[in-house]
């Protein structure tokens, strides 16, 4: 078994390619079903982020529950900085060296409200 994708409510599927793609996801496919539209991301190891669009949603999106979404990237730092750059979203932690993972880790906010873990593997 593998895990393939995880699926999370947006409010703004635009606004979600544009922030996921600056980290370099890119879009890997979609499809609309009953009118909700789902547009899938994904990066180089396979695993997916699906991103479920329904215009007839009423309830605000709520991101309770899930801790982070994490992805990898070559630079933490630099990935920290272009991201906050190009879509000045709000910081949940600063890149910090994790020991304890061999890691250099930066937490932000998507769009939505996520938790999104850059991750630089050392």
């Amino acid at each position: 078994a593998s895990v393939i994708h995880t699926c999370i409510a947006v409010s703004d599927p635009e606004a979600s390619l544009e922030f996921y793609g600056e980290l370099g996801l890119e879009r890997t496919g979609e499809f609309t079903l009953g009118g909700v539209r789902n547009v899938y991301v994904g990066g180089e190891e396979g695993a997916e982020i699906q991103f479920r669009h329904d215009p007839e949603r009423t309830d605000p999106i709520e991101p309770a529950g899930m801790d982070h979404i994490a992805v990898a990237v070559d630079d933490c730092e630099a990935a920290f900085d272009e991201l906050r750059a190009a879509t000045d979203c709000d910081v949940r932690g600063e890149p910090t060296v994790i020991d304890a993972a061999d890691a250099v880790a930066a937490f932000v906010y998507d769009p939505d409200g996520y938790v999104v873990e850059l991750v630089e593997y050392r």
